[in-house]
């Protein structure tokens, strides 16, 4: 018999379509449609050029426009703006916000004042992880948490409700934009006047900017000196804010850029699901960031008894820096790193895994492959020689010291 395309077939036979083994894409597409949410500044975003996204709180990212090296060496040298609207606001209010709010996150609030913000963790009843936002005070009783990657809104919601707590719980219509960089004072004072320069490191000061209502945290996710501008209304006002914030920042070479990793990494910046997760205490991130949790407080804290255990007992692994031979990675957000790189140990007879590299980059000014890894604690000293297994072969690391630039932070400060 003949089928409608002509071909023979047996009778009672199946046809089977011919099949080839299909050829990878080599940089296959992330495809953008309607399910994945866009930043406010999506579309402004989007018109400078946009090279890669990522997918973040379930939002479309910009990662880097063309070439992140450059990028690196602009927020270096000069100034510049981030679409980081992916920053989804959790907004807790009410009676027992401040109650709340303190049994969310390790750090001791009565030390929060009105008007400040602070770099916590959320934990949970093990002491994992569970995100680690930007926390600001904006009033007494309100407080916004400016969320890592993790959906924190419903652990948050469903503990409200369970322990009967009188508060309200809220995604709110706020998204922030960064202005990061040496010029970024030069910037801000345009927009905002001088006073802009009397807002302390890791405070908040609201002000109108063309009569939208903003407040603006002296924050940011580069090491360098920065701000972020959080934008009420922002569905309806990202457009003006953007282009109010571009305008100004012309005069001063501003470039739009994607999230520094580079510049993070030499900062020993964690990123939350790749250095940081539901599996990780905060005990184990290092000892830089020891003073984010205070077991003393009075407050008693989610995963509180679970913390001062693992305190009690100690640490097996230990998040450290190590600088890695070889060519160089790349900026870590341009595909070069799809998954953790393993860590053995440098035995030539017994290569036994001890640990993986979660983030790495090659730094261009240190000239030099560096990374984060978690180790088991016996080759957590400093000098300790490792093997990491890159996509290309096997390295030899040694660990260092971390951040590897500006371990004070005295330049944000500055």
């Amino acid at each position: 018999m003949t089928d409608l395309l002509g071909s023979q077939l047996t009778e009672g036979a199946v046809s089977e379509p011919q099949t080839s083994t299909p050829t990878p894409a080599r940089n296959p597409e992330v495809m953008l449609y309607t399910r994945l949410r866009k930043s406010p500044y999506f579309w402004k975003s989007r018109a400078h050029g946009v090279a890669m996204y990522s997918v973040y709180n379930h939002t479309y990212h910009p990662r880097h426009y063309g070439d992140p090296v450059a990028e690196y060496w602009h927020l270096l040298n000069s100034v510049t703006l981030w679409d980081v609207g992916v920053e989804r606001q959790l907004e807790i209010s009410g009676p027992d916000a401040f109650d709340f709010t303190n049994m969310l996150i390790p750090r001791d609030l009565t030390k929060c004042r009105v008007g400040q913000c602070k770099y916590v963790f959320i934990t949970a009843p093990d002491g994992g992880i569970i995100n680690d936002p930007i926390l600001l005070r904006v009033e007494k009783n309100r407080f916004w948490l400016s969320l890592a990657d993790s959906d924190v809104g419903l652990w948050a919601m469903g503990l409200a409700h369970a322990g009967g707590w009188d508060v309200e719980i809220k995604e709110v219509d706020v998204a922030p934009v960064q202005v990061q960089g040496p010029r970024s004072k030069d910037v801000m004072v345009d927009l905002f006047g001088p006073s802009i320069l009397d807002i302390p490191y890791y405070y908040l000061h609201a002000y109108q900017l063309h009569r939208m209502d903003v407040v603006v945290s002296r924050t940011g996710y580069s090491g360098e000196i920065g701000y972020e501008i959080y934008l009420y209304n922002a569905t309806e006002n990202a457009s003006r804010l953007w282009d109010a914030v571009w305008q100004a920042g012309q005069p001063h070479d501003m470039r739009v850029i994607g999230p520094c990793h580079i510049r993070r990494i030499e900062g020993g910046m964690l990123a939350y699901g790749s250095d940081i997760t539901l599996d990780t205490n905060p005990m184990e991130v290092g000892y830089d960031y020891k003073w984010m949790v205070d077991l003393d407080q009075e407050a008693d804290f989610i995963g509180k008894k679970a913390l001062r255990r693992i305190q009690s007992s100690g640490i097996s692994r230990l998040m450290v820096g190590v600088e890695i031979d070889g060519d160089p990675l790349g900026s870590y957000n341009d595909g070069s790193m799809i998954e953790p790189f393993e860590v053995l140990a440098p035995s030539a007879t017994h290569h036994e895994t001890v640990g993986r590299v979660t983030s790495a980059c090659h730094s261009p000014r240190l000239e030099r492959n560096i990374g984060l890894a978690m180790l088991a604690i016996e080759y957590t000293q400093l000098g300790t020689n490792v093997v990491v297994e890159t996509p290309t072969g096997p390295r030899g690391a040694v660990v260092v010291e971390k951040p590897f630039i500006d371990p004070t932070k005295r330049t944000p400060r500055s």
